[in-house]
């Protein structure tokens, strides 16, 4: 690991004057579990490390002025642990509790968890985030793409997102915090994530210069949302997925009036279908109509070479997802 410079601000405002103003010359440090491994690789090679973990306000749940907020130094653990999470977003809290391991879910952070760098093994490998060789062809295309994307997979983008998280929140409809020189900003948590179209690009609606400070909902339970996910994955045990799915469907009785499937772990991005939406909506949740909306969201979906088992998955995830949100509680 290379020297670099380290401080601790014990302050949110302290934070983006300690920043670079191009990416890879400073980190984050909040739990660390991604992050040291990229440090101790060379994939990333900071000049300061910026360790968040004494700015005690970006820690915890709260509610106040009908707002749940999450801040970002929360882990996993406790947002799955935590009571209100569990009464008004339990699929939220579900999601955190089966998020890799218990060890890392006791250091891995909200903001960890969404910011995390793809497990892309050409990115993990030192290859660059696009994975290109030295004529700009992709080495994605002509390698071993089993794990890769199979939406928004045009290039010259291939990884996919890996955020545990990510879609559920975008399900029920949160949105993130983000603090920076200019002050305070919110986006949602949907537009949050970017397809990079060059290697000097994040994935992420963020700047160098700031950090995110948590995510929002509403402070209210919705008595007509009912929500669900699946994962599918080779082992129950820490295991990385090849397709999620989070459903949220805003119901009228037993028909949706409206709906939101989010996939994970199928495109650079948490993949929003809007095709599987307007399958369910006005109709009724069986198995026929989860089927179609299931089949409508992978319509477009096309594989590498190699992970075409991935578009079959994926159906089947979006098909489970929106029969368990049917059958469960909000």
């Amino acid at each position: 690991m290379r020297p670099f410079d380290y401080v601790s601000p014990t302050a949110t405002k302290q934070v983006p004057d300690l920043l670079g103003k191009s990416w890879g010359e400073v980190e984050v440090l909040a739990g660390g579990s991604d992050l040291l491994s990229l440090m101790k690789d060379e994939v990333t090679t900071p000049k300061r490390l910026v360790n968040i973990k004494h700015v005690t306000e970006l820690h915890g749940v709260a509610i106040a002025k009908d707002q749940l907020t999450i801040g970002t130094l929360t882990t996993l653990a406790e947002i799955a642990a935590d009571k209100t999470v569990q009464l008004l977003y339990p699929t939220l809290a579900a999601a955190a509790g089966d998020a890799a391991s218990p060890q890392i879910r006791n250091v891995a952070t909200l903001g960890g968890n969404l910011c995390q760098r793809p497990r892309c093994w050409y990115f993990r490998s030192g290859h660059g985030l696009l994975a290109q060789t030295s004529d700009g062809k992709s080495m994605v295309l002509q390698g071993d793409n089993r794990y890769h994307a199979i939406l928004g997979n045009d290039g010259p983008a291939y990884f996919v997102s890996p955020s545990t998280v990510a879609p559920i929140l975008i399900a029920y409809g949160a949105k993130v915090q983000l603090f920076g020189p200019k002050g305070a900003r919110e986006v949602s948590a949907e537009k949050f994530f970017v397809i990079p179209k060059t290697a000097q690009e994040r994935e992420h609606d963020l700047r160098p210069d700031e950090i995110v400070t948590g995510i929002v909902l509403p402070g209210k339970r919705a008595p007509d949302l009912r929500t669900g996910r699946y994962e599918v994955r080779q082992k129950e045990a820490f295991d990385w997925p090849y397709a999620t799915a989070a459903v949220a469907l805003n119901m009228n009785g037993s028909t949706v009036q409206s709906a939101r499937i989010v996939m994970g772990h199928v495109a650079p991005i948490p993949w929003v279908s809007v095709e599987a939406a307007q399958v369910l909506t006005g109709k009724a949740v069986t198995q026929a109509t989860a089927d179609q909306a299931a089949q409508a969201a992978v319509a477009k979906a096309k594989s590498l070479g190699h992970n075409a088992q991935k578009i079959h998955l994926a159906r089947v995830a979006v098909k489970r997802a929106i029969l368990a949100a049917a059958g469960g509680a909000a």
